[in-house]
């Protein structure tokens, strides 16, 4: 989730710091300090001296990953007629769990048949 709020917001603002994903998430500040320096550990955020963090490229792959799974969940549920918040949510706690042969296949099906994916 973190990496696909830091990606949202990068396409947002022209600098992200720990404070934007703070206020984005409604986590708190501590909780966002150590998940940034645990995705800075694995090698999938930087950090610069004043705080601003940027997807490494392996960062913005994994991000760009579930983001595409979050936004294809949340069309396919919306042409089901979920409502948007609803859809929306559900296809953020889905994105995580789901299996890689079951994501695309639900893309398939949103690609031929429609749901603005």
């Amino acid at each position: 989730m973190y990496l696909e709020t830091i990606l949202v917001l990068s396409r947002k603002k022209e600098t992200v710091h720990a404070v934007d994903v703070s206020e984005e998430m409604g986590f708190s500040k501590p909780s966002v300090s150590r998940a940034v320096g645990l995705l800075k550990d694995d090698g999938l955020i930087a950090v610069d001296p004043v705080g601003a963090i940027t997807l490494t490229e392996k960062g913005k792959a994994h991000a760009e990953s579930i983001y595409d799974r979050h936004l294809t969940l949340a069309a396919a549920l919306r042409s089901l007629g979920v409502d948007e918040k609803t859809a929306d949510e559900d296809a953020c706690r889905v994105e995580h769990y789901i299996s890689e042969a079951t994501f695309r296949a639900i893309k398939k099906h949103v690609e031929q048949y429609g749901g603005n994916a």
